[in-house]
């Protein structure tokens, strides 16, 4: 769907379709010039999600009334959800074309028409995905061109913000869906080494199986040890225009399918294992934004990248690994796998890039979604800045994030037995997101760290119109980048896009 803007001053061009909004016991806001019959509108109340197709004159034959609830309710991810429904009803009604109209009263409501820009774009380009791209009859899109219409410079803005973020989130999405016999180490690699051709701030650098070895990165092998497909670290930075800022590195877990190893998982559902590089498909979405966006930070990425898959080479229960920083391991359970390819990865920013801020995403443990659902990630930070400034971002894009404990005792518990460490902590105390975090805390240091574990919200959420059902959600990808905006903002700096 081809995406485009016009200033509300204009009459809205002529289209299939006409997208109006309406808040709870309000009469719709229309365009000027612009009217509707009273029996169109009788009975719609313009509460959250109601929607009702009608009769129109002027500039289309027909029009999309979207409700919003009450006014005082409105925030970003209600209009998000309202665009993406306008989007997702204008495909299923056959339009072409739609015009969606943002009125002056909409605009106060939402924070300004930058605000309300930035949410009807992402809501329309995020509601109108669709991963067919090995369909041998795919379903055609009906909805080919949508237009907003809003007040001048600042609504614009808005639309070019939104669209730079959602088109993040689908890239990352684009990743997660795909196949994991399609997308094995090797074609993520691919993947960020296209992010930074043509872009001279952004650089690529991907290790080989051999490099890794030559690194230590013993966990990241040990893990990768049952498959044929050998594993990679990807490096990605960008550049500011001027002297960094700060140096931020994003890590993100890079499993593309996760068997569980020698201790296997159950074969129901187990191919939603694909998804378990979601993390790295969020760090590479990330990317994909810093093309168009301009921090005055030095961000890297790191997504370390292998299978985990049973054989005769296969890490074993029981079996000691040695980590790049030197630490070694107990790997008491094959399937706790993510922590251990992270380690490597974060003791690697440690020796390599010394960052000032370190943040990790993974689909790390089955336990934060009994703890928080799908709706929300788990989150342990180490200072409360970063606590804050993560929590403010995930309010922002509509991807929550719950702060959850991490003491030293729980750092205590992951001490090995003929080990440094252990790979689990004893079931009887519970906690299982805690010790995943807690075992990645060994190797940041003094390093301001973060732990996002997205197990729940990378796939399998509601529909929230723009994100949800069986497929990946892309989180992350727009949560990262809204923390970098956020951060560039406080420092006085930084331009979008």
């Amino acid at each position: 769907m081809k995406l485009a803007v016009q200033d509300s001053k204009n009459a809205p061009r002529k289209s299939d379709l006409l997208v109006v909004f309406a808040f709870e016991g309000e009469p719709p806001q229309l365009p000027p010039r612009v009217r509707l019959d009273g029996a169109a509108v009788k009975g719609f109340k313009g509460e959250l999600r109601e929607a009702r197709v009608v009769d129109g004159e002027g500039p289309a034959p027909r029009m999309l009334l979207i409700g919003l609830g009450k006014k005082n309710e409105l925030d970003s991810e209600r209009l998000r959800r309202g665009s993406a429904l306008a989007a997702r009803r204008a495909d299923s009604e056959g339009a072409a074309s739609a015009v969606l109209w943002c009125g002056a009263a909409l605009e106060r409501a939402a924070g300004g028409a930058q605000a309300a820009g930035r949410a009807l774009a992402e809501g329309a380009l995020m509601g109108s995905y669709r991963f067919q791209r090995y369909k041998t009859k795919p379903k055609p899109e009906k909805l080919r061109a949508l237009t907003l219409c809003g007040s001048g410079r600042e609504f614009k803005v808005g639309t070019e913000r939104g669209t730079v973020l959602a088109e993040a989130n689908l890239f990352a999405r684009d990743l997660q869906n795909t196949p994991s016999n399609l997308m094995r180490p090797r074609e993520l690699a691919a993947a960020a080494r296209k992010l930074a051709v043509g872009r001279g701030r952004l650089s690529c650098r991907v290790f080989s199986k051999q490099q890794i070895h030559k690194l230590g990165m013993g966990a990241l092998l040990g893990v990768a040890a049952g498959s044929n497909e050998p594993p990679v670290l990807i490096h990605l930075t960008y550049r500011p225009r001027g002297k960094p800022k700060a140096s931020i590195a994003f890590v993100g877990k890079g499993l593309t399918f996760d068997s569980g190893g020698i201790s296997i998982k159950p074969s129901a559902k187990m191919w939603d294992m694909k998804y378990d590089m979601s993390g790295g498909a969020a760090v590479l979405g990330v990317f994909h934004a810093l093309r168009r966006l301009d921090v005055p930070f030095e961000v890297h990425g790191i997504v370390p990248a292998s299978e985990n898959l049973p054989d005769g080479s296969a890490t074993k229960p029981g079996d000691l690994v040695r980590a790049m920083d030197g630490t070694t391991i107990e790997v008491l359970n094959t399937d706790a796998e993510g922590r251990l390819i992270l380690c490597d990865a974060l003791a690697y920013c440690l020796a390599k890039v010394k960052p000032d801020t370190i943040v990790d995403l993974a689909t790390l443990t089955g336990a934060v979604v009994v703890a928080v659902g799908h709706e929300y990630s788990g989150l342990f930070a180490t200072t409360a800045t970063l606590r804050e400034g993560l929590c403010k971002a995930g309010e922002a894009v509509g991807e929550k994030l719950w702060p959850l404990p991490l003491e030293e005792f729980h750092k205590e518990w992951m001490k090995g037995e003929v080990a440094d460490l252990k790979n689990i902590n004893s079931p009887d105390q519970g906690a299982g997101s805690t010790a995943g975090a807690a075992f990645l805390w060994h190797f940041v240091g003094q390093t301001e760290w973060a732990h996002v574990d997205i197990a729940g919200a990378a796939w399998g959420g509601m529909n929230r119109e723009w994100v949800g059902g069986p497929q990946g959600s892309g989180v992350g990808a727009r949560l990262l980048a809204q923390y970098l905006m956020d951060r560039a903002q406080a420092a006085g700096a930084g331009r979008m896009p």
